[in-house]
């Protein structure tokens, strides 16, 4: 039994109409395997082809050459009403003159659902977005984020297998968008149903998703869970595009199943974990390290037992409530941001402009990662 939800196999996409003569390419060869039951993102800046990607599911665009699977079955010629999925937009697309229950019954109403199964059928989608109660209102009548539920519910009440989601959450306000990120994941769960989630929010993608797909330039850059798109970038653009970085520069030592030697500026040797990337001795490497992965101490205090240690001048220190973010001046010239958590020894922000200080850092926190 196939256990995929949705498969792109070598999937391209050309828009000809676009004015270049040979067209714009939005998608190269991208080969994608969903499984069912999964919170799946699509992850990536505007124009990186994570949109096209999910109108080419749901049957609003054809593929120019790869295939589109459904549940195993071939979806390239089917148009979208008979595809397996249904989408919700960033609009909502509610119908204003319809009141919620006309509206989340619109498709059953079409299927020609006998009207006792319409009534709990939507008495059911209503409950589960928590919206019991408001059955006769109009959308005008809603807030943005009772909108957004019913939109919700009127796309899960045809129980698609594959539910598409594209950045549903961008027209709400900030703390309305992080309850509602929560209420996703929640009914996701719920109800088994395979999501396939759009955003350019890097903060919601790692919230919500079992995988994340990173997008850039029509290329599926990495793929992997939250945890692994974090800790173990595979390339500049992730290490940069998810959350922040900073980037060190080296020379490849020696290579080893076991260790990476790496030597840098400052002729300082260390040994990384084996990296994703075949990298050979004499090899210039990219170092990604997260700001919070790096340790401050006063200048002068080194610590044997570090991996990798230098040395550096505050350039800036800016209190951020449950952190301070420090930038510190390298003596190449270079800059490093560091973010220390306000607890403890740090409550009041220990380091001050103009200080020399240390900066240390554990080999398994820093990333070999390729230039794109």
């Amino acid at each position: 039994m196939n256990d995929n939800a949705v498969e792109l196999r070598d999937v391209s996409k050309t828009f000809r109409d676009s004015g270049a003569p040979s067209g714009v390419e939005v998608l190269k060869r991208i080969s994608l395997t969903i499984k069912e039951g999964e919170f799946f993102t699509l992850l990536g800046p505007s124009g990186c082809g994570k949109t096209t990607t999910l109108r080419l599911v749901a049957g609003f665009e054809h593929p120019t050459s790869g295939q589109v699977y459904v549940q195993g079955k071939l979806m390239n010629e089917l148009p979208p009403y008979r595809r397996p999925v249904n989408t919700v937009f960033q609009k909502y697309a509610l119908f204003p003159h319809l009141t919620v229950a006309n509206n989340v019954s619109f498709g059953l109403v079409s299927r020609r659902v006998p009207r006792p199964d319409q009534e709990r059928l939507v008495e059911q989608m209503l409950g589960l977005v928590q919206l019991v109660g408001v059955n006769h209102r109009l959308p005008s009548q809603l807030s943005g984020g009772q909108q957004q539920r019913v939109a919700l519910a009127r796309a899960l009440v045809n129980n698609p297998a594959v539910l598409l989601l594209d950045e549903p959450l961008n027209s709400l306000d900030l703390k309305l968008r992080k309850q509602m990120q929560l209420e996703l994941k929640h009914i996701q769960s719920k109800t088994g149903v395979t999501f396939i989630y759009v955003t350019h929010d890097q903060e919601e993608a790692l919230t919500m998703s079992d995988r994340i797909a990173v997008m850039s330039r029509g290329l599926v850059l990495q793929l992997g869970t939250p945890r692994e798109i974090y800790d173990s970038p595979e390339n500049r653009f992730v290490a940069s595009f998810i959350g922040e970085s900073n980037f060190l520069e080296g020379r490849v030592e020696n290579s080893r199943d076991e260790m990476v030697d790496v030597r840098l500026w400052n002729d300082q040797v260390f040994s990384l974990p084996p990296s994703h990337m075949k990298v050979t001795a004499g090899q210039q490497v990219t170092l990604a390290v997260r700001p919070e992965k790096l340790k401050l101490s006063s200048n002068g205090h080194k610590n044997q037992s570090s991996d990798l240690e230098l040395s550096g001048t505050v350039a800036e220190a800016v209190y951020a409530g449950d952190n301070t973010q420090y930038l510190v001046s390298l003596h190449n010239g270079e800059a490093l941001k560091i973010n220390i958590t306000n607890a403890g020894r740090y409550a009041g922000g220990e380091f001050q402009p103009g200080q020399r200080v240390n900066i240390r850092c554990a080999a398994e926190d820093l990333r070999v990662v390729a230039s794109e």
